[in-house]
C-alpha cells in the first residue's frame, strides 16, 4: 500500500497468480537422391516460446519463493526464446570403398526478457535474518537480451579396407554472442536488505528512495544499455580405426585434437576497457590479487585462456564371447574434451572493472575427463536379456570459480566450531583503498564419478514387453552449481575454511539409487486395422542432494549462501546469542533445538560442521502412463491418437507423486546470521521458529499430474 500510494507502483498479487508457458515449434526435412553416389538432405527447425518465471531464487542471495520467502507477482519476468536453424548434409558413397559425410549448420538464438515490473528498485526485506519478502524489479531482467549465432561444419571421411574401417575427420564450431546484461542499473540490487517491513516503509518515504525510483525511470528512458560481444569457437581434428581383429573381436582406437579459438574477443575486451576510461578509469590491472594458496598474482583482462591443442586419445573393444551373439563383453577408456559455459568469457569481456572483476586464469583449459567403461550383455534362451555396465570418470580439467580478492583467512570465530573467518586485512584492495573482488575461472583435477547399472528386459509374444533397471551413482566434485554470473558460481559453492581451496564433496547432480521399470502391451483387432497400446514407466529414486548453510555471511568472504552450518549440541544451543530480548532469544533457542532434533542428518552430526551436499531429500516416485490408438486405412494411411499422463499417481490421489524438498537452490538455510563482529569474532543469530520441518512439498510441475494429447497422420 505504501508503494501504491506514494509512487503509484503495482507490486502485483502475493498469491493466486498464474505463470504460463507456451511454445510453437516445427521441423521441415527434405531428402534428395541426387545420384547413386550422392544424397542430399536439408533440415530446418524453429521455436517460438515463452515462459513466466518468478524472480531468480538464489542469485545474489536467497530470494525464494519458498516456505520462508514470499515474492510478489511483479518481481518475476517472462523469458522469450526464438530459434531458427538449418543443417545441410551431403552423404557420398564411392563404390563401397570410400564414404564421406559433410554437414553444415547454422542456428540463430534470440532470447529476451520481459519483466512484469515497471522500472523500479529491487526490494528485499528480511525477517529473522533471512529474506522474507521480495518485491520491485527483477534485477537480472533489466533490458536482458542475448543474440547467439552458431556455425557448425563437420566432415567425416571413411575408408573401408579389409579388416579396417578408418575415419578421418574435422569439425569447426563458431559462436558469436551479443549479450546485454544490466545487473545493478536500478537501485537496491547490491544495497543492504531492509531488516523489517517497518524499516522498509520508513525508507520508502525518504528522499533517497524517491531518487532511486526517479533514477530507474530515467535510466530506462535513456536506453543506454551494456553490451558484451564475444566470439569463441573450437577447431577439432580426429582419426579413428575400427579393426576387426577376429570375427568375434572388434577394437577401436582413435585420437582427437581440439583447439580453442577466441577470434576478436580480445578486441571486444579492449573496447569495454576504453569505454570505462582505460587504466585511468575502473580498469586496474596492477591491483594485487591472491590465488587459492595466497600467492600474489596480477590479473589482466586482455589475457585469454590458452589456445594450446588438447589431445584426447581413446580405445575401445567389443568381444563376442560365444560367437553367436548371446554373450558380449565391451568397454573402453579414453580422454574426452568438452565445452564450458561461454558466457564466462562474456563475463570477462563485460566486466574489466575493479568493483566486479571477472576473468579467466591464463592456463584455464576446456573441461577434460578420463572415462573408462566395462559392460556385459547376455541373451538367455527363454528370451530374457540382461546388461551390466560399470563406468568410472576422473576429472582432469574440471571447472571452479575462485575469488582472488581473498587471501587465506587469518581470523577465528569465537564459537565451538572455531571457524576460520576473513579479516579486513585478508582482502585485496583497489587503487582507491577499498576492498575488491576478482572472480577467476580456473581448473581443478578433483572429482570423479562411479556409476554401475543392471538392466533386464524381455519381449513376449502378442506384443508384451517388460524391463527393469537399477542404477547406483557415487559422484564427487569440487564445484557443482553452475551459474551464468561468475560471482554466483563462486558464492553458491558450499565451503568451510579457505573458500578458494578445491574440496571434494558429493555432487549436487544425480540420484545415488534409482530404480526404473516399464511395460508395454499392444492389442490388435479389427483384422489388423486397429491397435491399442498401453504403456507405463515407473521410477523410484533416492532424493536430491542439498547442503545446510547459514542464511548470511558468517565468515566475511562476501557470500551470503556458501557457509556450511555448524550443528550445535544442545548445550551449545543454550550458549548461542540470538537477536531480540531475553524472551525472544529463548523462543528462538527452543525452536532451533526442535528443528535439529526432527532432522535425521542434523541430529546425528551434532558438534560437527555439515558436509557439502551431504544431505538428501526423501525418496521420490513417478508413474507415467501412455495409451496409443492406431487406425489403419487402406494399408497406406495410418492415424495415431495418443494420451500421455505424467505423474499418473497424482491424478488418482493428490498426495501421491508429490516431491519433498528442503530448498529450490540446493542450499537449505534454517539459521540466519544477524550480525558478525569481525574484531571480536562474536555472532548474533536469528531463527524463524515457524520452521518445524526440514522438508516441504515441491509445488512445481514435477509434483503435479500433466496430460498431453497427440495426433499423428502417416501416409
Amino acid at each position: 500500500s505504501t508503494l501504491k500510494s506514494v509512487y503509484g507502483y503495482e507490486t502485483g498479487a502475493y498469491e493466486n497468480f498464474t505463470h504460463r508457458t507456451q511454445n510453437t515449434k516445427g521441423v521441415f526435412k527434405l531428402d534428395w537422391n541426387i545420384s547413386q553416389v550422392h544424397k542430399l538432405s536439408f533440415l530446418y527447425n524453429f521455436l517460438d516460446a515463452s515462459r513466466d518465471l518468478p524472480a531468480n531464487p538464489s542469485a545474489i542471495g536467497r530470494r525464494g519463493p519458498d516456505f520462508l520467502t514470499l515474492q510478489y507477482a511483479n518481481a518475476g519476468y517472462r523469458i522469450n526464446n526464438k530459434l531458427n536453424g538449418g543443417i545441410l548434409e551431403l552423404n557420398s558413397n564411392f563404390n563401397g570403398r570410400y564414404a564421406n559425410k559433410l554437414q553444415i549448420g547454422y542456428t540463430q538464438f534470440r532470447d529476451a526478457r520481459d519483466p512484469f515490473s515497471t522500472p523500479f528498485p529491487t526490494i528485499s526485506i528480511r525477517k529473522d535474518g533471512i529474506r522474507s519478502i521480495i518485491a520491485g524489479h527483477e534485477p537480472f531482467s533489466i533490458n536482458n537480451t542475448l543474440s547467439q549465432n552458431v556455425t557448425q561444419i563437420t566432415d567425416n571421411f571413411n575408408i573401408y579396407a579389409g579388416k579396417h574401417t578408418v575415419t578421418l575427420g574435422g569439425s569447426f564450431e563458431k559462436f558469436t554472442f551479443d549479450n546485454s546484461f544490466n545487473l545493478g542499473y536500478y537501485a537496491g540490487v547490491f544495497a543492504p536488505d531492509y531488516e523489517s517491513v517497518a524499516a522498509f516503509v520508513a525508507a520508502a518515504k525518504t528522499d533517497d528512495f524517491k531518487k532511486s525510483v526517479d533514477a530507474a525511470k530515467a535510466t530506462f528512458s535513456a536506453g543506454k544499455w551494456a553490451l558484451a560481444q564475444t566470439e569463441v569457437g573450437q577447431l577439432g581434428f580426429y582419426a579413428q580405426d575400427e579393426i576387426a581383429v577376429t570375427p568375434r573381436l572388434i577394437v577401436t582406437a582413435g585420437l582427437k585434437v581440439d583447439m580453442p579459438m577466441y577470434f576478436n574477443t580480445q578486441q571486444r575486451i579492449q573496447e569495454n576497457i576504453d569505454r570505462n576510461g582505460g587504466e585511468k578509469g575502473t580498469y586496474q590491472p596492477n591491483n594485487q590479487y591472491y590465488n587459492e594458496n595466497g600467492t600474489p598474482v596480477k590479473l589482466n583482462s586482455l589475457t585469454l585462456p590458452s589456445t594450446a591443442p588438447l589431445f584426447s586419445p581413446r580405445v575401445g573393444f567389443n568381444y563376442d564371447l560365444t560367437g553367436d551373439g548371446s554373450q558380449k563383453l565391451r568397454g573402453g577408456t579414453g580422454i574426452f574434451t568438452g565445452r564450458f559455459p561461454f558466457v564466462w568469457i562474456g563475463n570477462q569481456v563485460a566486466n574489466p572493472s575493479f568493483f566486479f572483476y571477472c576473468t579467466t586464469s591464463p592456463d584455464f583449459k576446456f573441461p577434460q575427463v578420463w572415462k573408462s567403461s566395462l559392460g556385459y550383455d547376455r541373451k538367455f534362451s527363454n528370451g530374457w536379456t540382461a546388461s551390466v555396465d560399470v563406468l568410472y570418470n576422473k576429472d582432469i580439467n574440471a571447472m571452479i570459480v575462485r575469488n582472488y580478492g581473498l587471501r587465506p583467512p587469518t581470523g577465528v570465530l569465537k564459537d565451538p566450531s572455531n571457524r576460520p573467518i576473513y579479516k579486513p586485512t585478508d582482502r585485496a584492495v583497489n587503487a582507491f583503498g577499498g576492498a575488491t573482488d576478482a572472480y577467476v575461472f580456473t581448473n581443478t583435477s578433483i572429482g570423479y564419478t562411479f556409476n554401475t547399472s543392471v538392466q533386464v528386459q524381455k519381449t513376449f509374444r502378442k506384443g508384451l514387453s517388460v524391463s527393469g533397471s537399477y542404477n547406483f551413482l557415487d559422484a564427487q566434485d569440487a564445484s557443482s552449481l553452475s551459474a551464468e554470473i561468475s560471482s554466483d558460481a563462486y558464492a553458491r559453492n558450499p565451503a568451510y575454511g579457505n573458500v578458494n581451496q578445491a574440496v571434494a564433496g558429493p555432487s549436487y547432480y544425480g540420484n545415488r539409487h534409482r530404480f526404473v521399470g516399464s511395460f508395454s502391451k499392444r492389442f490388435t483387432y479389427g483384422r489388423g486395422g486397429m491397435a491399442t497400446t498401453i504403456a507405463a514407466v515407473a521410477e523410484y529414486a533416492e532424493g536430491n542432494r542439498f547442503s545446510f548453510t547459514y542464511g548470511g555471511d558468517i565468515n566475511n568472504d562476501g557470500s551470503f549462501d556458501n557457509d556450511l552450518l555448524f550443528i550445535p549440541t544442545a548445550s551449545q544451543v543454550g550458549q548461542m546469542t540470538f537477536a531480540g530480548n531475553t524472551a525472544e532469544q529463548s523462543v528462538q533457542r527452543a525452536g532451533l533445538e526442535r528443528y535439529i532434533q526432527q532432522d535425521t542428518y542434523l541430529s546425528a552430526n551434532r558438534g560437527k560442521v555439515a558436509g557439502k551436499f551431504a544431505s538428501t531429500t526423501p525418496w521420490l516416485s513417478t508413474f507415467d502412463v501412455r495409451v496409443l490408438q492406431e487406425f489403419r486405412i487402406k494399408n497406406q494411411h495410418n492415424i495415431q491418437l495418443s494420451l500421455d499422463v505424467l505423474n499418473f499417481g497424482n491424478l488418482l490421489n493428490s498426495n501421491w507423486g508429490v516431491r519433498q524438498i528442503a530448498s529450490y537452490t540446493g542450499l537449505a538455510q534454517p539459521l540466519g546470521i544477524n550480525s558478525v563482529d569481525p574484531a571480536t569474532g562474536t555472532v548474533t543469530y536469528s531463527f524463524d521458529e515457524s520452521q518445524k520441518n526440514t522438508f516441504f512439498n515441491d509445488t512445481q510441475l514435477l509434483s503435479r499430474w500433466r496430460m498431453q494429447l497427440g495426433l499423428r497422420y502417416s501416409f
